[in-house]
């Protein structure tokens, strides 16, 4: 029962705690996430470092021009292969820490939309003759809000899906492309 003050200065701090606590976790998935990516991109930069030295000096071994055309064909098909891999392997972090968000966000939020009905029952308990008109329209608002997410989130979730559609199409035909390609070369 929140008929005081007090009571509403509870559940009000309450809900911050509890806002932080889900900002808190949301931020620290993100750095997770990022921590991900750049170990990614570290990792990628000395491999491909190391890998333009060795094809460096391979080529600069190179005595006329048909071993440097077959040189160049051998290196291509596994560049374009790491370049794919490296497109899945981010991917593949993005799609982990988009997952985990709509988690910690759809945890957030029922918690929330809990808390916020609980509140309404008990405000509606105390309410005063000729305010149910009040209330109804108080659980009307509450209702259309979360009618509204669930909307946005099937929405966000199909377009998430679309993209990984996309992009697993557009892997595959730059993969199939590298494999004409490298196959006419030879």
């Amino acid at each position: 029962m929140y008929t005081t003050p007090e009571q509403f200065i509870a559940a009000t701090k309450a809900s911050l705690e509890t806002q932080f606590a889900a900002l808190t976790s949301l931020n620290k998935k993100a750095f997770e996430g990022l921590e991900q990516f750049v170990s990614l991109n570290v990792n990628a930069a000395k491999a491909s470092f190391e890998e333009s030295s060795a094809a460096a000096k391979q080529l600069a071994s190179v005595k006329d021009a048909q071993e440097f055309i077959s040189l160049t064909t051998a290196q291509a098909k596994p560049t374009a292969e790491k370049a794919l891999a490296y497109g899945r392997h981010l991917a593949s972090i993005t799609n982990a820490t988009q997952q985990e968000f709509t988690k910690a966000v759809e945890a957030h939020i029922a918690e929330t939309n809990a808390k916020v009905s609980s509140l309404i029952d008990e405000v509606t308990k105390n309410a005063p003759a000729g305010s149910e008109q009040a209330v109804t329209a108080l659980k009307t608002v509450v209702g259309n809000i979360n009618a509204g997410y669930e909307q946005l989130s099937k929405t966000t979730k199909q377009a998430v899906q679309t993209l990984e559609e996309n992009l697993a199409n557009a892997t595959q035909q730059f993969t199939q492309a590298a494999d004409k390609v490298t196959s006419k070369k030879k």
